[in-house]
């Protein structure tokens, strides 16, 4: 008997013969590979991954285990019998995942070092474990080509996407024969349907449209719903929806989302939202509009589950709490899924197993990017020709979603004409019922435009004269001495990315019960509060930015159309200049101001991007290069897409919508985190409510910040068996009340930073 899988202490009676794994992965990634018209290109994956356990090498390590915790390479056999079994560039995309289905998708010169001259041991008989493979015929993709035009794209994309079917395939059926031989089998998951999920919300929205004091924007929220599920029944593909900030547009695209998918039997919604601010907001909103936690995913990028997996164990939620988790985290098999930019776009663009587990779940899903315009623009081609694969040749829906419509239609004409870049989402696919004549409709500010560069002492002046007025500048250095100038006076409040989670929403909420009650709300924060946050100012002022975020800073200003008008003013600070970063958006921006008439409408947008695509060029919307090559991501594809020479390893590494992503760290602000943090501590193993519960207490720091304190003991281990996988404070001595952590050495954060 051959065996995949041993169990230590049990007689081998009990190990999972070879054959029975690899058909059995073999089956599971072909019904994933299904949705997408590649179930035995996927099956020739799963029955050929394994087959170098086969070798008398493996088979002995099985038996007596050595030092080398992964035992002999066996993964290597596959990719090679792939080679032989079909054409060049098929048996190469089978050999890239099988290769890879533990140590990731590499660059094509590793995966022909392996296959051609890498010494590996004999896996005699392997014909006799897997069957017959599937002919040539069968493994070629039957739906028709519609996705990105770009060259060699099509081809990679389907390498991760069989990539991804393979690897989740892989970790399910391993963990149910384990959990089996431990006497716990893995319950499958209660989820809600999508038909009754729509049936709640239907609900919901007749109750607040019942409840709803009528006015004009009260209206026009329910004119925005109503033509968005009216436009429902389109067929499936890629979508805008055009909504002045106040619109609805939240709850208007979640119910298209689940009308498109009920109607076209799609799989699951996927909600993409930019900012962490937000995405406790988002979740929060969607499970009292549904009535249900379970069905609702929230993944968050800025917390360890490979780390939390170390200490976790059985708890309260079931046999396989944390394990349930973290694999619905990793492979998103849940109903509605609320995740944020850089898991969901460098997820589409990555090579680790973990981060690839999800992507075969995006077929045939509805996704719905909110404030799409976050996207950052030196990754524009790549990430647009992803969304048109997607939609193109995996059934997905996208919904481009924002007030701000970046223009990446090909009708816009802002893009470059050369593909791959503008989307073929012509005007019938608009959700919203006349966007143009909406803004102006919802027109609910003036902006005014201060000539002059303005100091932060008459910015504190005005504070003084205005008791509710919002003050949104471009870093957190600049934030914190605007508050300090104003700290003396009544309602003086600060937000920041430096406050954790829970502590941002005690102060959104303390600002808000000020506003309505009429007292003094004055308030100094960074990007952070412009997209999805729901609050309303008399006035606001914004320094120098790029037109959308002089457009999410109106969102926040006379929200409900309460007033005649709000004023919003766009100043550029004297003593704090925009960052190099932040000018091209803001000198992009200046047509727009300067020349229309209102510089919040369509057309000014419009003109604003234009501007913006036109200043970067196709280099700039493609400028991410990999390391020691003078391609960048796309022109890599195009070079070696002929050949399936991909260097996926390295674009994996190229593509980041953060250029040095900071990490976590937990705060212990208030006597719930201090609780679990305490009994996380206490527990040999811990509980996946309590890790979970930790995510409302997290702050990112910088790297180097971050390894001084640990040195200095400012920081410590949440749990031993973490290590400085995920730390927390000591305590409160470096996190303030009125200002967060205490960072002496505060740089710009950009919009694109607050991206987690």
């Amino acid at each position: 008997m051959i065996y995949a899988h041993s169990l230590k202490g049990r007689p081998t009676s009990e190990w999972e013969p070879l054959h029975n794994h690899l058909v059995n992965v073999a089956s599971i990634a072909a019904g994933f590979g299904s949705v997408f018209d590649c179930a035995e290109t996927a099956r020739a994956a799963g029955l050929l991954h394994d087959i170098g356990k086969a070798s008398a090498a493996f088979q002995a390590y099985l038996t007596q285990p050595s030092s080398n915790a992964k035992g002999p390479d066996h993964s290597t056999a596959g990719a090679c019998e792939a080679a032989k079994a079909y054409p060049e560039q098929f048996g190469r995309m089978l050999g890239y995942a099988v290769a890879g289905h533990h140590a990731g998708l590499s660059d094509f010169p590793d995966l022909d070092r392996r296959v051609r001259r890498k010494q590996i041991e004999p896996y005699p008989g392997w014909r006799a474990l897997t069957g017959a493979l599937p002919d040539t015929t069968a493994i070629m993709p039957s739906r028709r080509p519609g996705g990105s035009s770009a060259a060699g794209f099509g081809a990679a994309f389907l390498t991760r996407m069989l990539f991804s079917c393979l690897v989740d395939a892989d970790a399910l059926a391993t963990a149910h024969f384990l959990s089996d031989a431990a006497g716990e089998p893995i319950e499958r998951d209660a989820h809600l349907g999508l038909p009754e999920l729509l049936d709640r919300l239907r609900a919901h929205m007749a109750a607040l449209r019942a409840k709803a004091v009528h006015s004009d924007v009260n209206t026009l929220r329910a004119q925005v719903l109503d033509h968005a599920i009216a436009v429902a029944g389109a067929s499936p593909g890629l979508f805008t929806l055009t909504v002045p900030t106040g619109g609805g547009k939240t709850l208007a695209s979640l119910s298209f989302a689940l009308e498109h998918a009920v109607r076209h039997g799609l799989r699951r919604v996927v909600y993409v939202i930019p900012f962490t601010s937000i995405i406790e907001q988002t979740a929060r909103v969607f499970r009292d509009a549904l009535g249900t936690e379970d069905s609702i995913l929230e993944h968050h990028a800025s917390f360890d589950w490979d780390a939390a997996a170390s200490v976790s164990a059985a708890d309260s939620e079931g046999p396989d709490g944390m394990a349930k988790l973290r694999r619905v985290s990793e492979n998103w098999d849940v109903p509605i899924v609320v995740t944020t930019a850089v898991q969901f776009f460098e997820s589409l663009f990555a090579n680790r197993r973990s981060r690839c587990r999800k992507l075969h779940n995006l077929a045939r899903a509805v996704i719905v990017l909110d404030e799409a315009q976050t996207l950052p623009v030196h990754l524009l081609r790549p990430s647009l020709a992803a969304l048109e694969e997607l939609a193109g040749n995996y059934g997905a829906s996208i919904v481009v979603c924002t007030a701000t419509q970046p223009a990446w239609r090909r009708i816009d004409r802002a893009l470059p004409a050369e593909p791959p870049t503008a989307l073929p989402i012509g005007a019938e696919r608009e959700l919203a019922p006349d966007p143009a004549g909406l803004f102006v409709r919802l027109k609910r500010v003036s902006v005014e435009r201060m000539t002059e560069p303005v100091a932060d002492a008459s910015i504190a002046a005005r504070f003084a004269e205005q008791p509710q007025m919002l003050c949104i500048v471009n870093s957190r250095a600049h934030a914190r001495d605007l508050y300090d100038l104003i700290a003396h006076l009544p309602g003086a409040t600060h937000l920041t990315t430096l406050m954790c989670p829970r502590h941002r929403r005690a102060v959104l909420e303390q600002a808000r019960k000020a506003l309505e009650d009429k007292q003094p709300m004055r308030l100094v924060a960074t990007s952070l509060i412009e997209a999805g946050v729901d609050i309303d100012f008399p006035e606001v002022w914004r320094a120098a930015a790029g037109l959308d975020s002089i457009n999410q800073a109106a969102g926040r200003c006379n929200r409900e159309g309460l007033l005649a008008s709000g004023r919003l003013v766009v100043f550029e600070p004297a003593e704090a200049k925009p960052p190099h970063d932040l000018r091209v958006f803001w000198q992009a921006a200046q047509p727009a101001l300067r020349l229309q008439a209102d510089p919040l409408s369509i057309e000014a947008v419009h003109r604003y991007f234009h501007e913006l695509y036109f200043t970067r060029g196709t280099n700039g919307l493609d400028a991410a290069r990999l390391d020691g090559q003078p391609w960048s991501i796309m022109q890599a594809i195009a070079e070696r897409g002929r050949q399936a020479e991909f260097p996926f390893a390295s674009i994996a590494k190229a593509y980041r919508l953060i250029d040095d992503a900071a990490k976590p760290v937990i705060v212990p602000w208030d006597e719930t985190a201090r609780t679990t943090l305490a009994r996380v501590a206490a527990m040999d193993r811990a509980l996946g409510s309590d890790l979970r519960r930790l995510q409302q207490y997290v702050v990112t720091l910088p790297h180097r910040v971050r390894s001084d304190w640990l040195a200095a003991g400012v920081l410590r281990a949440v749990h031993p068996a973490m290590g400085d996988a995920l730390l927390r404070f000591e305590n409160l001595a470096h996190y303030r009340p009125e200002t967060g952590v205490d960072l002496r050495d505060l740089t710009y954060r950009s919009a694109e930073e607050n991206i987690l």
